[in-house]
């Protein structure tokens, strides 16, 4: 009995530690977004155009990696048994970066934002943030929506397809059961 309580607080341990590195890697993430913001934004603000051009470029980079983590694990991209293990490597890859590309821009424009009860210096509003935040949100908006409208628009012409092609089989008489065509 002592050997099953063992091998349960080593994975209760096992489990508590690797919890602790996800925790301290999540916060590096975010602290390292946070930073890279912080000495982005001005960038993207001294661009031509300023903000508005800095907002639109963040709005069609995070658009392009949804349509990117789609087409990497849309429908009938992904699952196959008979796919390779690098071409499935190369898609979960794929699709990493993906959907880094889709969020990314979201937690670099956030990290402009002034900080919560914070009265550093590095918590304070860099100018043209909400700037390029409302491009970026509008941008996203209307090219995302342009995006599944056109996705939408391809898998009813699929399916009206295929509704075609069951028709002229029935038609036909090959769309029927085994006891129906005996009769």
């Amino acid at each position: 009995m002592s050997g099953g309580r063992a091998r349960d607080g080593w994975g209760i341990a096992g489990f508590l530690g690797l919890l602790a590195v996800g925790v301290a890697v999540l916060l590096l993430v975010f602290g390292g977004a946070r930073w890279l913001g912080r000495e982005m934004i001005p960038q993207l603000v001294g661009l031509p155009g300023g903000a508005w051009t800095g907002g639109v470029g963040l709005g069609v980079v995070s658009v392009l990696g949804w349509v990117g983590a789609g087409a990497a694990y849309g429908v009938g991209a992904a699952g196959k048994a008979d796919e390779a293990r690098w071409l499935r490597g190369a898609r979960a890859v794929g699709g990493a970066v993906g959907w880094v590309a889709a969020i990314g821009p979201v937690v670099l424009l956030f990290s402009g934002l002034p900080g919560r009860n914070c009265r550093s210096s590095t918590c304070e509003y860099v100018p043209g943030t909400g700037t390029a935040f409302l491009a970026y949100a509008a941008t996203a908006g209307v090219l995302g929506w342009l995006c599944h409208r056109r996705r939408r628009a391809l898998v009813a012409a699929g399916d009206a397809e295929w509704r075609e092609r069951r028709r002229k089989l029935r038609k036909q008489g090959k769309g029927k059961s085994r006891a129906a065509r005996q009769r």
